[in-house]
């Protein structure tokens, strides 16, 4: 559909029934609301729609679904499975203008924000309170509350805290056809059947549009201690995470890893490097909080003792830590600055991440011999990010046509394990064709139930995650 196909009846309730800046279809604007972080397709909307209340999302679905319109709910774009792409001249439904957040209920730990809210605005809004959504990853400054919900959004502190599912307590979601959900409101129990705002999260701006959120808080954790350390390889990695996970002396709040392939497309895209002298294969960032501040200067003597790291700092202070976490969050805007990446979030069960990294091994080996493969992830919560980088000497059709053929290799090595094809970054566009590697087939039949169901015309995101 072109901008020119747009219903004229359409355009002229849009002109009549809306603000005057409610529609855009600047190209400029077209291109950049058309697309998320993949890069991988072409956006192609047909205008770019861009409400203010949960009123005009509601009167804006119903005219779209009157007129079978496509419409793609879109946040801060920060995904990276295609899942916010229009590149089928859809309408966009930009929520970027939904910002307002409410006050903080200091007795309920509770507060109640737009889908639009940027996920550190939140973070800045609660802090004042001693309270903060732990909702936290590396495009905390651009995603948005009504995103991360739709993904049930992963990130750096999911060891400690959970996926963003365990921390919304209630939804206001606006239906295919413009009816307003009003889901749980800020109830802890509520054990009146099936618990249907679970059904949104997640579902990726398939089955329906979150405009609001109640959202769950906790306390600001306390002084939080991060160490960097130099280890050989993944197993190294591995090893050192189960020997910490042991401890009694600090609560881990984040184990980060990445590679030296990393680290040296960080150097390139933002001069950074690690604060060591001899370089390694392997890097661990540790986040944590202390219990026992003697016991933990103990085991940190310990790791050289028993060679569990090669090298190690800690930070001194706030600014340093920071520095220390630069070199984890910059990764993949690194790798997007300095190449083309092939991305794959995967997951493993925690017990079985180092039976499956010995494999995966042998995989690149086979499938990528001499390729640019760079690692880094959330070993805590057994979440592996895997770049496949182009090599400069190919164009890129010919490098997704490649590294196509060789996603069933590692999915079917992630089944073997257990695993998901998808930790984090959720299905969208990317993964559709491998659900079936993490999904049984009742599974995805059911899908396909609830999204004929919630959205007989397919009007929702069509064509991502599953097919009606």
């Amino acid at each position: 559909m072109s901008t020119a196909a747009l219903p004229a009846d359409f355009l002229q309730a849009i002109t009549e029934g809306f603000p005057v800046d409610f529609l855009t279809r600047e190209p400029g604007e077209l291109q950049e609301y058309g697309r998320d972080w993949t890069r991988v397709y072409a956006p192609a909307p047909a205008a770019v729609a861009l409400p203010r209340t949960t009123d005009e999302v509601s009167r804006l679905l119903a005219l779209c679904h009157q007129h079978h319109i496509a419409v793609v709910p879109s946040g801060g774009r920060t995904g990276l499975a295609g899942g916010a792409v229009a590149a089928r001249g859809e309408l966009v439904l930009s929520l970027q203008r939904m910002t307002r957040m409410g006050p903080v209920d200091l007795l309920g730990n509770t507060v109640r924000v737009q889908a639009g809210a940027v996920t550190e605005a939140v973070h800045h809004h609660c802090a004042e309170h001693g309270l903060t959504w732990p909702v936290d990853f590396a495009s905390k400054g651009s995603s948005t509350v009504g995103g991360n919900i739709a993904t049930n959004a992963g990130g750096v502190k999911v060891i400690r805290y959970g996926l963003t599912r365990q921390w919304v307590l209630g939804l206001q979601v606006v239906t295919a056809q413009g009816e307003v959900l009003e889901l749980n409101g800020a109830l802890e129990k509520n054990n009146t059947g099936t618990d249907l705002r679970q059904l949104f999260i997640g579902s990726e701006g398939t089955l329906g549009v979150i405009t609001e959120a109640t959202l769950k808080l906790t306390q600001l954790p306390g002084k939080q201690d991060v160490f960097l350390f130099a280890v050989p390889d993944v197993a190294a990695v591995l090893r050192l995470f189960r020997d910490a996970r042991r401890q009694n002396a600090f609560s881990i709040s984040a184990y980060e890893f990445f590679t030296d392939r990393c680290m040296a497309r960080l150097g390139r895209h933002r001069k950074l490097r690690p604060p060591f002298e001899t370089p390694s294969e392997c890097y661990v960032l540790l986040e944590a909080e202390a219990k026992d501040a003697a016991a933990v200067e103990g085991w940190l003597g310990s790791l050289f003792e028993r060679e569990l790291v090669t090298d190690g700092v800690q930070a001194q202070g706030a600014a340093q830590a920071a520095e220390l976490w630069a070199l984890r969050e910059g990764i993949s805007e690194s790798l997007s600055a300095t190449g083309l990446p092939h991305k794959n979030d995967i997951s493993l069960p925690v017990a079985g991440l180092e039976a499956f990294c010995a494999e995966l091994e042998a995989i690149f080996s086979a499938r990528y011999p001499g390729w640019e493969i760079c690692l880094f992830g959330h070993i805590g919560d057994g979440n592996l990010h895997v770049n496949v980088m182009k090599p400069d000497a190919m164009d890129k059709a010919e490098f997704l046509a490649h590294t196509k053929q060789a996603d069933p290799t590692m999915f079917a090595l992630v089944q073997k394990h257990g695993g998901s094809i998808s930790a984090e970054h959720g299905v969208g566009l990317l993964k559709k064709d491998y659900l079936g590697y993490s999904r049984a087939p009742a599974e995805l039949a059911l899908l396909r139930t609830l999204k004929r169901a919630l959205d007989p015309r397919c009007i929702l995101n069509p064509g991502k995650v599953v097919d009606a």
